[in-house]
């Protein structure tokens, strides 16, 4: 096997597949990236055994064949070549080792044998549809931090995506939480996604797929069953066992009864929480609101009785009232605002606030209040 290809085009790919691969891997065929030359196309193969990526680019091949290399070795060596390089890739009839030269530069490095490389196998799925990758951006940035890393609790490590209702139209919705705050963002239920599963996306899977998307406009196909999911893509495919558990029912979470309503400027309130909570306790990072008519009032104190206030104008003619929140998590939602206004609905200072973008009828996020 022998390939010529440029440096930026390996190491887009290599940026790819390498954050599949666990660097620590009791078989060491996992720590590879498999190789396979052929008709100009090279395809590049890594997997953990619940996560499988494939994806194929062109490349100037004067001899076909197939290899396995250490991917993050790999990647490390290619990131440091100079940019605009020419990489050849070698290796030798009895696929021992490969090279990697480039300019003045010559790597060997061990190979394993391609038979040791797990077969993928993606079995029958049978409900298909595609998203734009616009969309499944929005979908993924909009709720992943909220996915829960408590790994006791693994049916919250992923986001939930199923067919829901909103009225009465049919939309594909995306639910993440951690017990401590959700997030839930929907759109337009594409064609053939009606009889869909719900599904849990691990939150790797969700990792990795983001940087797949980070720039492209494709179309994504998207294939599932309720073990696995696929996206397919321009080349390449990403495809991911399911979390095998149960989401709560998180509509019992989502208050319907809160009815002290507070609009404030999105962009002002975000500057104002990242102000405040800088010298807040770094356990707690807790920040309270103090809302009286036309006011919001933030403040924070720390253990050695620093402490920090500011004041927003703000639309709200209800009681006062006094609300504490973890400023992190209140910020991450704030930074998912898109419109000039964010919506509050409060009920008092013990029970979950309601979280809208005044812009954006497609997403909710729910906030559990702390003591402050």
């Amino acid at each position: 096997m022998k390939i010529t290809i440029e440096r930026g085009l390996l190491l887009k790919v290599l940026n790819h597949i390498q954050g599949v691969v666990e660097r620590r891997n009791t078989i060491p065929i996992l720590s590879n990236v498999k190789f396979e030359a052929q008709n100009n196309v090279l395809t590049l193969h890594a997997t953990d055994m619940d996560i499988d990526i494939v994806e194929q680019i062109p490349a100037d091949i004067s001899g076909g064949g197939s290899a396995t290399a250490p991917a993050h070795t790999l990647y490390d060596i290619v990131r440091k070549l100079p940019d605009g390089s020419q990489i050849v890739l070698d290796s030798d009839g009895d696929d021992k080792q490969l090279t990697l030269i480039s300019g003045r530069s010559n790597f060997k490095l061990t190979c394993l044998p391609t038979e040791d490389f797990p077969v993928a196998s993606t079995g029958d799925l049978p409900i298909n549809f595609i998203l734009k990758s616009s969309d499944l951006r929005g979908l993924i940035d909009r709720s992943k931090f909220a996915i829960s890393t408590e790994e006791t609790r693994y049916y919250l490590n992923g986001i939930y995506l199923h067919a829901a209702k909103r009225g009465d139209t049919n939309v594909l919705r995306a639910v993440a939480t951690d017990g401590h705050r959700l997030a839930s963002v929907e759109l337009p239920l594409p064609q053939g996604a009606l009889d869909m599963p719900g599904v849990i996306l691990p939150r790797k899977a969700v990792a990795e797929m983001r940087k797949l998307i980070d720039e492209g406009e494709e179309d994504i196909e998207v294939g599932l069953s309720d073990t696995k999911i696929k996206f397919s893509f321009d080349g390449t495919a990403l495809t991911s066992k399911l979390i095998d558990g149960t989401f709560p029912d998180y509509d019992r979470v989502i208050p319907d009864n809160n009815d002290k309503v507070l609009e404030v400027d999105a962009h002002l309130f975000s500057q104002a929480v990242d102000r405040v909570s800088a010298i807040s306790n770094e356990k707690s990072r807790s920040v309270k609101l103090s809302v009286s008519k036309g006011s919001l009032i933030l403040s924070a104190n720390s253990a050695e009785n620093d402490s920090a206030t500011e004041e927003l104008q703000v639309d709200y003619d209800e009681v006062e009232m006094e609300i504490g929140f973890n400023s992190r998590y209140l910020l991450d939602i704030a930074q998912q605002i898109e419109g000039k206004l964010i919506r509050f609905t409060l009920a008092n200072s013990s029970s979950p606030t309601l979280i809208e973008d005044l812009e954006d009828q497609g997403a909710l996020y729910v906030l559990m209040p702390m003591r402050v």
